[in-house]
């Protein structure tokens, strides 16, 4: 089949790209060639192809200027001195029999404060997996403490891009769908915290035992984490005094706390997300020129370049930002918003959307999302394009009223974000792991990751049945109640045979 074809070259060009270390934009423009020229065969016109595409990404604009403003607050946070006020004064909790845990929750709450999964892992998980190393906790627990942590937040912060990408998708508002993901998120994060504390427990029993089992295991330990630890690029001597070493570069006064405490109390009384970040921004601004003394230049280059420390031990922990820094994910999903409108002419994906509703019809949306999104994880390896391909396949099994756009949001947040990184071969979890130089295996680690979205699995069978069985006791007891099924108009059309308009 020409579809399949086509999708299947993509997929080869996708994984050629990550394969060799390129940037994924050449190969997602190689994609927009491949779509169109699959149209021009199915006779679609290139003018009206290129109409939708464009008519896609100017709707993208929104969410674009948002990625802007995300990469100049993470910039001015790096140079405020915010990271590392935060970063200093929480890794002093950290001891060596509680690092796993405290890993998890400190780079949870890192990547809720900033919004990123790559700027978390890059400052407060290199700390903790050196630290954690330097206290000879296991690579692979700790790498996933750290890896599940750092995506908390990359998921629910309402400075997100994830976050953001999926209310501009849907249609949605950000709060509410925070509000849910919380409530979703809620059992999988404390199980978390239940296995990474049985984790400390049990590297404290091995590390005391020193027979037997324990024993065995605590060599083990020791030598991965001889030679994970041979990796880390700042050793463990160099971070010991982490707040010795921030001191050095920035004034920690408290006052470059308040732009942080200004994203999470504009957040609770729901301040739109851009106004959040502009206020944030203005605050930043003042603590670079009041508290850093910081020239105005200097101030202008880094919106634009990113934070750059003299130090370099500073630098390898908090160097990043600025709106350069967003432009692969700006085109990614500019890219990935052309692509929605050439499906939309050409109705490429029109029989594998009719197959996902009629997974939808036999194990619900929900259930259907996470094994869509699973797929699309595999073959986009990276987590914008995951969460882009699955809303635009699982589409039919929403409605387009509120709730059910709601539903579209929190179920899109419960699969394609946090699936993505579980992907061996997909950025969207290699960069982290290769930042805090944690092993692959970390990935079965990262707890967090897999419990939500199949204790949203569960929840949703378990619905199902409960509802089936209702509705059986009921029309048992009133037959004449009992409404006769009607397929979505997608499941008719899949039912009584696909039937393509002309010059498709």
């Amino acid at each position: 089949m020409l579809e399949a074809g086509t999708m299947l070259l993509f997929c080869a060009v996708l994984f050629a790209g990550v394969a060799l270390g390129w940037s994924i934009i050449p190969a997602l423009f190689v994609g927009v060639l491949l779509f169109m020229g699959y149209g021009l065969v199915r006779r679609c016109s290139l003018r009206a192809m290129a109409s939708r595409a464009a008519g896609s990404v100017r709707s993208a604009g929104t969410v674009v200027v948002a990625f802007v403003l995300i990469g100049v607050l993470t910039s001015l946070w790096r140079a405020s001195g915010t990271i590392a006020f935060i970063v200093a004064h929480s890794t002093a909790v950290i001891h060596a029999a509680t690092v796993i845990p405290l890993s998890f929750l400190l780079c949870s709450a890192m990547s809720v404060l900033v919004g990123s999964s790559f700027a978390s892992a890059a400052t407060m998980g290199t700390i903790c997996m050196s630290l954690g190393l330097s206290m000879q906790a296991n690579p692979v627990m700790l790498g996933g403490a750290i890896l599940a942590g750092v995506y908390v937040g990359d998921r629910c912060s309402p400075v997100s891009t994830s976050a953001l990408l999926v209310k501009q998708l849907t249609h949605t508002n950000l709060f509410n769908t925070i509000a849910r993901m919380l409530r979703t998120g809620a059992v999988p994060f404390v199980l978390s915290c239940v296995v990474y504390v049985a984790a400390a427990v049990v590297e404290w029993l091995c590390a005391s035992g020193g027979s037997g089992f324990g024993a065995a295991s605590a060599a083990a330990t020791a030598g991965s984490a001889g030679s994970a630890r041979a990796a880390v690029s700042t050793n463990a001597s160099s971070i010991t005094d982490i707040g010795g070493l921030f001191s050095s570069a920035f004034d920690l006064h408290w006052l470059t706390l308040v732009p942080a405490l200004l994203v999470i109390v504009l957040a609770l009384l729901r301040v739109d997300v851009r106004l959040l970040m502009l206020a944030s921004i203005a605050a930043s601004v003042a603590v670079c020129v009041g508290v850093q003394h910081m020239e105005w230049a200097e101030l202008l280059r880094l919106l634009i370049f990113g934070y750059h420390a003299q130090n370099p031990q500073v630098a390898a922990l908090l160097d990043g930002g600025g709106i350069l820094s967003m432009l692969t994910v700006m085109a990614t999903v500019c890219i990935s918003s052309a692509y929605a409108g050439i499906f939309a002419e050409t109705r490429m994906l029109a029989r594998l959307q009719q197959v996902i509703e009629m997974l939808g019809h036999r194990i619900g949306a929900c259930g259907a999302t996470m094994i869509t999104a699973t797929c699309a994880a595999a073959l986009a390896c990276n987590q914008t394009l995951t969460i882009m391909l699955t809303h635009q396949l699982c589409g039919g099994l929403y409605g387009d009223d509120e709730s059910e756009r709601s539903a579209q949001a929190i179920d899109l947040e419960d699969s394609a974000v946090v699936i993505a990184p579980l992907i061996p071969w997909s950025i969207a979890g290699a960069v982290p792991l290769a930042t805090i130089n944690a092993p692959t295996l970390s990935l079965a680690a990262a707890t967090f990751l897999y419990l939500l979205p199949l204790s949203r699995m569960l929840a949703s069978a378990v619905r199902r049945r409960s509802g089936f069985r209702t509705r059986h006791r009921s029309q048992n007891q009133n037959p004449g109640l009992a409404i006769p099924h009607r397929p979505k108009p997608m499941l008719h059309m899949f039912a009584h045979g696909f039937h393509p308009k002309p010059g498709d």
